[in-house]
């Protein structure tokens, strides 16, 4: 049976994924149609600060994620402030991607963007036309409702267990679940 995936799901990689760049991973789905699919690793934070990673960035105490395995040249950004940076994309409410650059850093400048409003990415997680459908197919992913006090919120290091629990009966017991397999 095919699972109905969308836009602003979230996709948590199935406990005993061996794939080093998803392994326990919440990825938020941004960009979903016939000709594939793109996300963002919510839980990877790395050690850089935007601003010591983006030439002329305003000092701002923000860290950068990894996003996933694509265009790791490239830098992606989630917010909350859709009102304010003209040319987001609303995922899900309260979530925006992108939007103005030049305004981002006016505002952030001004102090209208904290860094609790924001998170950055570098790299995506991209999916070719049909290939993230037949991943779900075969188990690879389990798909959840995304909630922006996920991304805002949630500290990363627990988020895959969270988004887990949330989901209620079984996967409660896999969200406790050690991440290393150990045999009696």
């Amino acid at each position: 049976m095919k699972k109905q995936i969308k836009t602003g799901m979230i996709l948590l990689a199935e406990p005993f994924m061996l794939d080093p760049n998803f392994k326990r991973a919440a990825v938020l789905l941004v960009d979903h149609g016939e000709d594939g699919s793109i996300g963002f690793v919510l839980n990877r934070e790395s050690d850089v600060r935007v601003d010591e990673l983006v030439d002329e960035f305003p000092e701002f105490d923000a860290p950068v994620f990894v996003g996933g395995p694509v265009g790791r040249d490239t830098v992606h950004y989630l917010h909350r402030k859709g009102d304010l940076l003209e040319g987001s994309d609303e995922v899900v409410s309260g979530v925006y991607w992108g939007g103005d650059y030049e305004k981002l850093k006016f505002l952030i400048r001004q102090g209208l963007i904290l860094p609790h409003d924001i998170r950055f990415f570098v790299g995506y997680s991209g999916w070719s036309e049909n290939q993230l459908d037949e991943e779900l197919v075969n188990g690879s992913w389990v798909t959840a409702r995304m909630d922006a006090n996920y991304l805002f919120q949630s500290s990363p290091d627990v988020l895959w267990s969270k988004v887990m629990d949330n989901k209620g009966n079984a996967f409660s017991v896999i969200a406790d679940m050690d991440e290393e397999a150990k045999y009696n």
